[in-house]
């Protein structure tokens, strides 16, 4: 008779302090935008061009999880953000970034969190959906600085397994991708991330008459920051020029597990899915990936979890009584 181990350490929730980057890129007021958005570039390191010649501006860049934003401090307290979406908009908007300073297109007052308050996870992923923002300055009580949490954050801290064996891709990829064609120019790739609150644009081969479009390339907030610092013709560039392909693709049925390992082993922050030949195309982002961890979805998993825990426990008492009797 085979008795069952029972593992009540069945998933672990990120460690706080490994999801809190320590050393957050800060900038000051006055700095030039061009700049600072250098400054946010080289921070993700060297440069772009899955082969040698055509591995993706986030695959090669080798980024710091720092990268994605700047804050920008006076006196040791936080005046503003800049993120990758405020320059999609700028660039969306045609805005001429050449006499602007951080101070005039920064966002502010800035959404933080106080360090008391930050007990566990659910405190930043409630901040991020309310607010819906993607970078939680961490403070103590006189307002300091002391480090910013993100989904990228989190995401590389998290160590729950066994939790993501459990879901699948399905269960938290969007629909709602924007696509585009390999012509379209990125000044139209940029409006379109603008206008529909997106981090990406995936690029796509169409066949309308078999109703399917093939994703062939990608196009992110990160890489627009890259062509604003090579101050590119962006009206005259076409995204098949610039965008990073191919793709790595998962299947709806795919855990998120490996959704997971593949982010974090390929440095990329979103990844396309593709099913039905074609027909369906759904994205899972770094933000989406943290949907496990909503409260809701969690105390319904726990539940599941400790029923099929009691299950065994009880089918493993029985085996051991009958053991029992028949020594």
């Amino acid at each position: 008779m085979e008795i069952v181990e029972v593992n009540r350490n069945l998933f672990a929730t990120p460690d706080l302090e490994t999801t809190i980057d320590r050393n957050p890129l800060i900038i000051t007021p006055e700095i030039p935008l061009l700049e600072a958005i250098a400054i946010m570039s080289q921070a993700q390191g060297s440069s772009c061009v899955l082969s040698d010649q055509e591995m993706s501006v986030e695959e090669k860049s080798g980024h710091q999880l720092r990268s994605s934003c700047a804050l920008i401090l006076k006196d040791e307290k936080i005046l503003g953000i800049l993120t990758e979406r405020d320059i999609v908009k700028l660039t969306a908007s045609m805005t001429s970034f050449a006499n602007l300073t951080v101070t005039e297109v920064m966002t502010h007052p800035v959404v933080t969190l106080k360090e008391d308050n930050f007990s566990d996870i659910f405190a930043a992923l409630f901040l991020f959906r309310r607010y819906q923002i993607r970078h939680l300055p961490l403070v103590d009580d006189n307002d300091r600085l002391l480090g910013v949490i993100s989904p990228a954050t989190i995401r590389d801290a998290m160590r729950p397994a066994n939790l993501l064996k459990l879901r699948r891709v399905s269960d938290v990829m969007s629909r709602n991708l924007v696509t585009a064609t390999a012509y379209h120019s990125i000044k139209e790739i940029a409006q379109l991330m603008a206008r529909n609150r997106v981090s990406c644009v995936v690029i796509v081969s169409e066949d309308p008459e078999r109703e399917i479009r093939h994703p062939i390339g990608i196009i992110t907030e990160r890489d627009l920051v890259k062509f604003q610092t090579l101050q590119l013709s962006l009206d005259q560039i076409a995204a098949k020029e610039v965008m990073s392909s191919p793709l790595l693709l998962l299947g709806p049925k795919d855990s998120l597990l490996a959704a997971h390992q593949i982010m974090k082993s390929q440095k990329i922050r979103r990844l396309v899915v593709s099913w039905n030949w074609g027909k369906e195309l759904g994205i899972v982002t770094q933000t989406s990936l943290l949907k496990i961890f909503d409260p809701m979805e969690m105390y319904t998993v726990i539940e599941s979890l400790q029923h099929t825990i009691q299950q065994l426990e009880r089918e493993n008492q029985e085996l051991l009584n009958k053991v029992r009797l028949s020594e």
